[in-house]
Protein backbone atom coordinates (compact mmCIF):
# COMPACT_ATOMS: atom_id res chain seq x y z
CA UNK A 1 0.00 0.00 0.00
CA UNK A 2 1.21 3.61 -0.81
CA UNK A 3 2.47 5.60 1.99
CA UNK A 4 -0.14 8.13 1.04
CA UNK A 5 -2.74 6.15 1.74
CA UNK A 6 -4.03 5.88 5.69
CA UNK A 7 -6.62 3.47 4.69
CA UNK A 8 -7.12 0.94 1.54
CA UNK A 9 -10.21 -1.59 1.52
CA UNK A 10 -11.12 -3.75 -1.60
CA UNK A 11 -14.37 -5.85 -1.90
CA UNK A 12 -14.43 -6.06 2.27
CA UNK A 13 -17.47 -7.41 3.74
CA UNK A 14 -18.62 -8.73 6.82
CA UNK A 15 -21.28 -12.06 7.33
CA UNK A 16 -23.09 -13.02 10.13
CA UNK A 17 -25.31 -16.60 10.78
CA UNK A 18 -29.03 -15.24 11.62
CA UNK A 19 -31.07 -18.27 13.17
CA UNK A 20 -34.67 -18.90 13.89
CA UNK A 21 -34.10 -21.01 16.77
CA UNK A 22 -31.73 -20.73 19.68
CA UNK A 23 -30.79 -24.70 19.35
CA UNK A 24 -30.13 -24.08 15.48
CA UNK A 25 -26.44 -22.34 16.39
CA UNK A 26 -25.75 -25.14 18.99
CA UNK A 27 -26.72 -28.13 17.01
CA UNK A 28 -24.03 -26.24 14.05
CA UNK A 29 -22.04 -26.57 16.92
CA UNK A 30 -22.09 -30.06 17.56
CA UNK A 31 -21.97 -31.36 13.98
CA UNK A 32 -20.69 -28.39 11.95
CA UNK A 33 -23.73 -28.02 9.48
CA UNK A 34 -25.17 -24.46 8.61
CA UNK A 35 -28.51 -23.75 9.79
CA UNK A 36 -28.46 -20.29 10.31
CA UNK A 37 -29.31 -17.57 7.44
CA UNK A 38 -26.29 -15.47 6.20
CA UNK A 39 -27.01 -11.80 6.82
CA UNK A 40 -24.57 -9.43 5.47
CA UNK A 41 -23.78 -6.71 7.55
CA UNK A 42 -21.65 -5.14 5.18
CA UNK A 43 -20.64 -6.24 1.23
CA UNK A 44 -18.46 -5.73 -1.36
CA UNK A 45 -17.24 -2.47 -0.05
CA UNK A 46 -13.97 -0.46 -1.91
CA UNK A 47 -12.55 2.12 0.47
CA UNK A 48 -9.31 4.26 0.35
CA UNK A 49 -8.78 7.22 2.50
CA UNK A 50 -5.81 9.60 2.18
CA UNK A 51 -3.45 10.62 4.94
CA UNK A 52 -4.81 13.70 6.40
CA UNK A 53 -8.67 13.29 5.08
CA UNK A 54 -11.15 14.15 7.11
CA UNK A 55 -14.21 11.22 5.79
CA UNK A 56 -18.13 11.29 7.01
CA UNK A 57 -20.08 8.07 7.23
CA UNK A 58 -23.59 8.64 6.89
CA UNK A 59 -26.66 6.27 6.38
CA UNK A 60 -29.51 4.71 8.45
CA UNK A 61 -29.31 2.64 11.19
CA UNK A 62 -28.40 -1.03 10.00
CA UNK A 63 -26.63 0.09 6.84
CA UNK A 64 -23.81 -0.99 7.92
CA UNK A 65 -21.44 2.04 9.18
CA UNK A 66 -20.60 0.78 12.50
CA UNK A 67 -20.03 -2.42 11.39
CA UNK A 68 -17.08 -0.68 8.87
CA UNK A 69 -15.65 1.48 11.68
CA UNK A 70 -15.04 -2.05 13.59
CA UNK A 71 -13.43 -3.58 10.81
CA UNK A 72 -11.07 -0.41 10.52
CA UNK A 73 -10.54 -0.80 14.49
CA UNK A 74 -9.38 -4.39 13.99
CA UNK A 75 -12.16 -5.53 16.78
CA UNK A 76 -13.92 -7.49 13.72
CA UNK A 77 -12.04 -9.79 11.02
CA UNK A 78 -13.54 -9.45 7.80
CA UNK A 79 -15.44 -12.00 6.07
CA UNK A 80 -14.01 -11.29 2.41
CA UNK A 81 -11.77 -8.68 1.13
CA UNK A 82 -8.45 -7.33 2.00
CA UNK A 83 -8.02 -4.25 4.20
CA UNK A 84 -5.06 -2.41 5.56
CA UNK A 85 -4.72 0.41 8.08
CA UNK A 86 -1.47 2.05 8.11
CA UNK A 87 -0.81 3.93 11.35
CA UNK A 88 -1.97 3.91 15.28
CA UNK A 89 -5.72 3.79 15.37
CA UNK A 90 -7.47 5.32 18.18
CA UNK A 91 -11.61 4.74 18.33
CA UNK A 92 -14.96 5.36 20.13
CA UNK A 93 -17.23 3.09 19.11
CA UNK A 94 -20.18 1.62 21.25
CA UNK A 95 -20.21 3.96 24.59
CA UNK A 96 -18.20 2.34 27.34
CA UNK A 97 -16.79 -0.34 25.31
CA UNK A 98 -13.04 -0.96 26.15
CA UNK A 99 -14.13 -0.18 29.36
CA UNK A 100 -14.34 -2.22 33.11
CA UNK A 101 -17.39 -1.61 34.47
CA UNK A 102 -15.87 -2.57 38.18
CA UNK A 103 -12.66 -0.60 37.29
CA UNK A 104 -12.47 3.32 38.47
CA UNK A 105 -12.13 6.13 35.77
CA UNK A 106 -7.98 6.34 36.69
CA UNK A 107 -7.91 2.54 36.38
CA UNK A 108 -10.02 2.62 33.09
CA UNK A 109 -7.71 5.47 31.60
CA UNK A 110 -4.39 3.65 32.15
CA UNK A 111 -5.88 0.38 30.30
CA UNK A 112 -7.37 1.90 27.23
CA UNK A 113 -4.00 3.77 26.99
CA UNK A 114 -2.17 1.17 27.66
CA UNK A 115 -4.28 -1.06 24.97
CA UNK A 116 -3.14 2.03 22.53
CA UNK A 117 0.76 1.53 22.47
CA UNK A 118 1.42 4.03 25.40
CA UNK A 119 4.15 3.27 28.51
CA UNK A 120 3.42 3.58 31.82
CA UNK A 121 5.36 6.42 32.29
CA UNK A 122 3.80 8.11 29.32
CA UNK A 123 0.29 7.78 30.87
CA UNK A 124 1.50 8.88 34.17
CA UNK A 125 2.60 11.78 32.19
CA UNK A 126 -0.25 12.53 30.84
CA UNK A 127 -2.97 11.51 32.99
CA UNK A 128 -3.26 14.94 34.78
CA UNK A 129 -4.05 16.13 31.31
CA UNK A 130 -6.52 13.30 30.67
CA UNK A 131 -8.43 13.90 34.01
CA UNK A 132 -8.46 17.51 33.20
CA UNK A 133 -10.06 16.89 29.70
CA UNK A 134 -12.91 14.72 30.73
CA UNK A 135 -13.61 17.48 34.00
CA UNK A 136 -15.50 14.42 35.99
CA UNK A 137 -14.09 15.48 39.21
CA UNK A 138 -14.29 12.98 41.81
CA UNK A 139 -15.91 10.03 39.34
CA UNK A 140 -12.19 9.34 37.88
CA UNK A 141 -12.14 7.37 41.10
CA UNK A 142 -15.62 5.66 41.06
CA UNK A 143 -16.17 2.82 39.33
CA UNK A 144 -17.04 3.59 35.61
CA UNK A 145 -20.35 1.38 36.47
CA UNK A 146 -21.72 4.38 38.10
CA UNK A 147 -21.05 7.07 34.76
CA UNK A 148 -23.90 8.76 33.19
CA UNK A 149 -23.45 7.98 29.76
CA UNK A 150 -22.44 11.43 29.21
CA UNK A 151 -19.50 11.06 31.59
CA UNK A 152 -18.31 7.28 29.76
CA UNK A 153 -18.14 9.71 26.15
CA UNK A 154 -15.90 12.48 28.43
CA UNK A 155 -13.64 9.69 29.67
CA UNK A 156 -13.33 7.78 26.27
CA UNK A 157 -13.10 11.02 24.45
CA UNK A 158 -10.09 12.32 26.65
CA UNK A 159 -8.12 9.02 26.46
CA UNK A 160 -8.50 9.24 22.80
CA UNK A 161 -7.11 12.96 22.58
CA UNK A 162 -4.23 12.34 24.44
CA UNK A 163 -2.84 8.61 23.06
CA UNK A 164 -1.33 10.43 19.94
CA UNK A 165 -3.26 8.65 17.22
CA UNK A 166 -2.73 8.66 13.66
CA UNK A 167 -6.11 7.74 13.02
CA UNK A 168 -9.17 8.72 14.80
CA UNK A 169 -12.26 6.61 14.36
CA UNK A 170 -15.88 8.15 15.92
CA UNK A 171 -19.24 6.57 16.30
CA UNK A 172 -21.63 9.21 17.54
CA UNK A 173 -19.81 10.17 20.21
CA UNK A 174 -20.91 14.35 19.66
CA UNK A 175 -24.76 13.28 19.95
CA UNK A 176 -23.92 12.63 23.78
CA UNK A 177 -22.50 15.15 26.65
CA UNK A 178 -22.94 18.81 27.06
CA UNK A 179 -22.63 21.84 25.26
CA UNK A 180 -19.72 22.82 26.88
CA UNK A 181 -17.63 19.30 26.13
CA UNK A 182 -19.50 19.55 22.43
CA UNK A 183 -17.21 22.30 21.66
CA UNK A 184 -13.67 20.81 23.75
CA UNK A 185 -14.67 18.05 21.49
CA UNK A 186 -15.11 20.15 18.06
CA UNK A 187 -11.97 21.84 18.86
CA UNK A 188 -9.68 19.07 19.42
CA UNK A 189 -10.83 17.25 16.07
CA UNK A 190 -9.92 20.63 14.19
CA UNK A 191 -6.50 20.46 15.77
CA UNK A 192 -6.36 16.74 15.03
CA UNK A 193 -7.19 17.35 11.30
CA UNK A 194 -4.09 19.42 10.65
CA UNK A 195 -2.45 16.30 11.08
CA UNK A 196 -4.39 13.33 11.06
CA UNK A 197 -6.65 11.00 9.47
CA UNK A 198 -10.53 11.11 10.84
CA UNK A 199 -13.35 8.78 9.84
CA UNK A 200 -16.96 10.05 11.51
CA UNK A 201 -20.10 8.32 11.84
CA UNK A 202 -22.98 10.10 12.50
CA UNK A 203 -26.17 10.38 11.37
CA UNK A 204 -26.34 14.46 11.73
CA UNK A 205 -25.31 15.35 8.15
CA UNK A 206 -24.21 19.00 9.72
CA UNK A 207 -21.71 17.26 11.80
CA UNK A 208 -20.48 15.56 8.94
CA UNK A 209 -20.55 18.78 6.91
CA UNK A 210 -18.66 21.28 9.55
CA UNK A 211 -16.13 18.50 10.18
CA UNK A 212 -15.20 16.76 6.68
CA UNK A 213 -15.06 17.36 3.18
CA UNK A 214 -15.69 13.89 1.70
CA UNK A 215 -18.63 11.64 2.81
CA UNK A 216 -19.45 7.70 2.34
CA UNK A 217 -23.50 6.93 2.12
CA UNK A 218 -23.73 3.36 3.29
CA UNK A 219 -27.58 1.72 2.20
CA UNK A 220 -27.90 -1.73 3.35
CA UNK A 221 -24.07 -3.09 3.61
CA UNK A 222 -23.81 -0.97 0.55
CA UNK A 223 -21.52 1.72 -0.50
CA UNK A 224 -24.31 4.04 -2.36
CA UNK A 225 -22.43 7.14 -2.63
CA UNK A 226 -18.94 8.99 -2.42
CA UNK A 227 -18.13 12.55 -3.12
CA UNK A 228 -18.32 15.83 -1.36
CA UNK A 229 -19.52 15.80 2.04
CA UNK A 230 -22.53 18.34 1.22
CA UNK A 231 -23.46 16.63 -1.84
CA UNK A 232 -23.82 13.31 -0.39
CA UNK A 233 -25.13 14.76 2.85
CA UNK A 234 -28.06 16.90 0.34
CA UNK A 235 -28.59 13.53 -1.80
CA UNK A 236 -29.16 11.08 1.83
CA UNK A 237 -31.25 13.78 3.12
CA UNK A 238 -33.75 14.08 0.23
CA UNK A 239 -33.75 10.12 0.07
CA UNK A 240 -34.85 10.19 3.26
CA UNK A 241 -37.94 12.44 2.84
CA UNK A 242 -38.39 10.38 -0.18
CA UNK A 243 -39.40 7.79 1.87
CA UNK A 244 -41.02 9.24 4.33
CA UNK A 245 -43.35 11.23 2.19
CA UNK A 246 -43.73 8.21 -0.72
CA UNK A 247 -42.59 10.48 -3.52
CA UNK A 248 -40.21 9.94 -6.01
CA UNK A 249 -36.24 10.78 -5.57
CA UNK A 250 -35.43 12.18 -9.08
CA UNK A 251 -39.37 14.43 -8.73
CA UNK A 252 -37.84 17.83 -10.47
CA UNK A 253 -36.79 20.75 -8.14
CA UNK A 254 -39.35 23.85 -7.98
CA UNK A 255 -38.00 27.27 -8.64
CA UNK A 256 -38.81 29.42 -6.08
CA UNK A 257 -38.80 33.30 -6.56
CA UNK A 258 -38.90 35.92 -3.72
CA UNK A 259 -39.65 39.60 -3.44
CA UNK A 260 -38.45 42.16 -1.00
CA UNK A 261 -41.17 43.58 1.17
CA UNK A 262 -40.62 46.37 3.05
CA UNK A 263 -41.97 45.41 6.55
CA UNK A 264 -40.35 45.23 10.08
CA UNK A 265 -42.29 42.88 12.38
CA UNK A 266 -42.09 39.80 11.84
CA UNK A 267 -45.90 38.67 9.94
CA UNK A 268 -45.98 35.48 12.08
CA UNK A 269 -44.94 36.55 15.58
CA UNK A 270 -48.46 36.75 17.25
CA UNK A 271 -49.51 33.12 16.18
CA UNK A 272 -46.14 31.89 16.72
CA UNK A 273 -46.80 33.47 20.58
CA UNK A 274 -49.82 31.36 20.61
CA UNK A 275 -48.78 28.06 18.81
CA UNK A 276 -47.43 25.03 20.04
CA UNK A 277 -44.21 25.66 17.65
CA UNK A 278 -42.98 28.32 20.13
CA UNK A 279 -39.63 27.62 21.04
CA UNK A 280 -38.97 29.69 24.20
CA UNK A 281 -34.43 30.19 24.30
CA UNK A 282 -33.45 30.54 27.87
CA UNK A 283 -30.43 32.54 28.57
CA UNK A 284 -28.54 32.47 31.85
CA UNK A 285 -26.56 35.23 33.22
CA UNK A 286 -23.05 35.83 32.63
CA UNK A 287 -20.59 33.87 35.40
CA UNK A 288 -17.11 35.47 35.63
CA UNK A 289 -15.82 32.67 37.86
CA UNK A 290 -16.35 29.80 35.09
CA UNK A 291 -15.69 31.72 32.35
CA UNK A 292 -12.05 30.39 30.79
CA UNK A 293 -10.59 31.93 27.42
CA UNK A 294 -7.35 32.53 26.09
CA UNK A 295 -5.56 35.27 24.40
CA UNK A 296 -2.72 38.13 25.41
CA UNK A 297 -4.40 39.01 28.57
CA UNK A 298 -4.65 42.54 28.09
CA UNK A 299 -8.56 42.75 28.61
CA UNK A 300 -11.34 40.73 30.44
CA UNK A 301 -14.75 39.97 29.74
CA UNK A 302 -16.96 41.83 32.60
CA UNK A 303 -20.62 40.69 31.74
CA UNK A 304 -22.45 39.64 28.84
CA UNK A 305 -26.16 39.91 27.99
CA UNK A 306 -29.15 39.79 26.21
CA UNK A 307 -31.51 42.86 26.86
CA UNK A 308 -34.43 44.09 24.99
CA UNK A 309 -35.07 47.80 23.93
CA UNK A 310 -35.79 49.14 27.28
CA UNK A 311 -31.97 48.01 28.25
CA UNK A 312 -33.49 44.89 30.68
CA UNK A 313 -31.70 41.81 30.94
CA UNK A 314 -33.38 39.02 29.37
CA UNK A 315 -34.04 35.73 30.82
CA UNK A 316 -36.16 34.10 27.52
CA UNK A 317 -36.05 34.61 24.14
CA UNK A 318 -38.63 33.27 21.54
CA UNK A 319 -36.88 34.36 18.46
CA UNK A 320 -38.27 37.30 16.10
CA UNK A 321 -38.11 39.65 18.64
CA UNK A 322 -35.39 43.07 18.35
CA UNK A 323 -32.40 42.64 21.01
CA UNK A 324 -29.42 43.91 22.22
CA UNK A 325 -26.26 41.18 22.89
CA UNK A 326 -24.61 43.56 25.40
CA UNK A 327 -20.98 42.85 25.96
CA UNK A 328 -18.94 44.82 28.96
CA UNK A 329 -15.01 44.33 29.31
CA UNK A 330 -12.43 45.54 30.99
CA UNK A 331 -8.70 47.03 29.37
CA UNK A 332 -6.25 45.39 32.07
CA UNK A 333 -3.26 47.28 30.30
CA UNK A 334 -3.92 50.38 27.73
CA UNK A 335 -5.42 49.34 24.89
CA UNK A 336 -5.36 51.23 21.43
CA UNK A 337 -7.95 49.86 18.79
CA UNK A 338 -9.96 47.88 20.48
CA UNK A 339 -12.33 45.29 18.75
CA UNK A 340 -15.10 43.57 20.12
CA UNK A 341 -16.58 40.54 18.23
CA UNK A 342 -19.19 37.48 18.66
CA UNK A 343 -20.45 34.40 17.09
CA UNK A 344 -23.21 32.72 17.73
CA UNK A 345 -22.68 28.65 17.79
CA UNK A 346 -24.30 25.36 17.79
CA UNK A 347 -22.86 22.42 19.89
CA UNK A 348 -20.90 21.25 17.44
CA UNK A 349 -19.08 24.48 16.98
CA UNK A 350 -20.44 25.34 13.37
CA UNK A 351 -20.54 29.09 13.50
CA UNK A 352 -24.49 30.47 12.71
CA UNK A 353 -23.42 34.18 12.54
CA UNK A 354 -21.74 36.69 14.20
CA UNK A 355 -20.00 40.26 13.76
CA UNK A 356 -17.78 42.67 15.25
CA UNK A 357 -16.85 46.08 15.70
CA UNK A 358 -14.28 47.13 13.68
CA UNK A 359 -16.11 48.83 10.74
CA UNK A 360 -17.98 51.14 14.09
CA UNK A 361 -14.65 52.85 14.88
CA UNK A 362 -12.18 52.31 12.25
CA UNK A 363 -12.11 55.92 10.65
CA UNK A 364 -12.02 56.88 14.78
CA UNK A 365 -10.04 54.39 16.37
CA UNK A 366 -10.74 54.62 20.15
CA UNK A 367 -8.61 54.40 23.14
CA UNK A 368 -9.20 52.59 26.05
CA UNK A 369 -7.02 53.79 29.61
CA UNK A 370 -5.70 50.91 31.83
CA UNK A 371 -8.24 50.46 34.48
CA UNK A 372 -11.66 51.36 32.32
CA UNK A 373 -14.31 49.35 31.00
CA UNK A 374 -15.56 49.64 27.59
CA UNK A 375 -18.78 48.37 26.00
CA UNK A 376 -20.22 46.66 22.83
CA UNK A 377 -23.91 46.61 21.34
CA UNK A 378 -25.12 44.59 18.66
CA UNK A 379 -28.90 45.20 17.99
CA UNK A 380 -30.50 42.94 15.93
CA UNK A 381 -33.64 40.53 15.23
CA UNK A 382 -33.08 37.54 17.35
CA UNK A 383 -33.50 34.49 15.36
CA UNK A 384 -35.72 31.48 15.69
CA UNK A 385 -33.43 28.57 16.65
CA UNK A 386 -33.94 24.51 16.67
CA UNK A 387 -34.41 23.08 20.21
CA UNK A 388 -30.62 22.61 21.08
CA UNK A 389 -28.00 23.81 22.96
CA UNK A 390 -26.08 27.19 21.41
CA UNK A 391 -23.20 29.86 22.80
CA UNK A 392 -22.17 33.02 22.20
CA UNK A 393 -18.46 33.14 21.69
CA UNK A 394 -16.89 36.35 22.49
CA UNK A 395 -13.74 37.84 20.96
CA UNK A 396 -11.77 41.00 22.42
CA UNK A 397 -9.36 42.35 20.74
CA UNK A 398 -6.73 44.92 19.24
CA UNK A 399 -5.61 46.23 16.06
CA UNK A 400 -7.46 45.96 12.45
CA UNK A 401 -9.97 43.48 10.98
CA UNK A 402 -7.20 42.52 8.51
CA UNK A 403 -4.31 42.60 11.52
CA UNK A 404 -5.40 42.45 14.87
CA UNK A 405 -4.45 40.59 18.27
CA UNK A 406 -6.58 38.76 20.32
CA UNK A 407 -6.81 40.03 24.13
CA UNK A 408 -9.38 37.52 25.10
CA UNK A 409 -11.56 35.00 23.91
CA UNK A 410 -14.17 33.13 25.64
CA UNK A 411 -15.51 29.99 23.50
CA UNK A 412 -18.71 29.69 25.24
CA UNK A 413 -19.19 33.02 26.93
CA UNK A 414 -23.08 32.28 27.40
CA UNK A 415 -24.76 29.55 26.79
CA UNK A 416 -28.38 29.26 25.14
CA UNK A 417 -30.78 26.35 25.41
CA UNK A 418 -33.61 26.54 23.11
CA UNK A 419 -36.65 24.47 24.04
CA UNK A 420 -39.55 22.71 21.78
CA UNK A 421 -40.01 21.19 18.76
CA UNK A 422 -41.34 24.22 16.14
CA UNK A 423 -39.97 26.53 13.73
CA UNK A 424 -37.15 26.51 12.31
CA UNK A 425 -37.24 23.76 9.80
CA UNK A 426 -33.08 24.87 8.89
CA UNK A 427 -30.43 25.70 11.23
CA UNK A 428 -31.68 29.50 12.06
CA UNK A 429 -35.22 30.77 11.46
CA UNK A 430 -35.30 34.76 10.14
CA UNK A 431 -38.14 36.66 10.95
CA UNK A 432 -40.67 36.47 7.79
CA UNK A 433 -41.64 39.83 7.03
CA UNK A 434 -44.37 38.64 4.73
CA UNK A 435 -45.98 34.92 3.77
CA UNK A 436 -48.81 34.88 1.24
CA UNK A 437 -51.10 31.41 0.20
CA UNK A 438 -53.04 32.65 -2.67
CA UNK A 439 -55.94 30.97 -5.32
CA UNK A 440 -54.65 32.32 -8.63
CA UNK A 441 -57.67 30.21 -10.55
CA UNK A 442 -61.34 28.95 -9.64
Amino acid sequence: MSCEWAIAAHGIGKRYAAYAKPWQRLLELLDGRARGQAFWALRDLDLQVRRGESVGIIGRNGSGKSTLLQLLAGTLPPTTGTLQVQGRVAALLELGSGFNPEFTGVENVMLNAALHGLSRAQIEQRLPDILAFADIGAFAQQPVRTYSSGMLVRLAFAVLAHVDADILLIDEALAVGDVFFAQKCMRFLREFQQRGTLLLVSHDTAAVNALCARALWLEQGRLRMDGPAREVGEAYLESQIAAREGVPEDRPRLAVTSAHVALERDVREDLLLRSALRNDIQVPVFDPARDVGFGEGSARLCDVALRDAQGRRLATVVGGELVTLDIVAEALAPLPSPIVGFYLKDRLGQLLFGDNTYLTTAEAPLHVPAGARYRARFTFRMPRLQAGEYVFAIGLSRGTQAEHIVQYWSHAALALHAEGQGLPTGMLGLPMLDIALDVLDG
